[in-house]
């Protein structure tokens, strides 16, 4: 998974598409948000968001 990360991030840097950036964050952000609420009673809260 590391080496995963260091590829994109060299890609992003050679081919100057740090634009990426914003959108993989928000992706990370949202997917965690999910996780995190899926066992608790929150989640019937946010799946209606989506």
């Amino acid at each position: 998974m590391i080496e995963l990360t260091k590829e994109l991030f060299a890609y992003m840097a050679t081919r100057k598409k740090f634009w990426l950036l914003p959108i993989l964050v928000v992706m990370l952000l949202l997917g965690g948000l999910l996780v995190l609420a899926q066992g608790s009673a929150l989640a019937p809260f946010i799946y209606t968001l989506f």
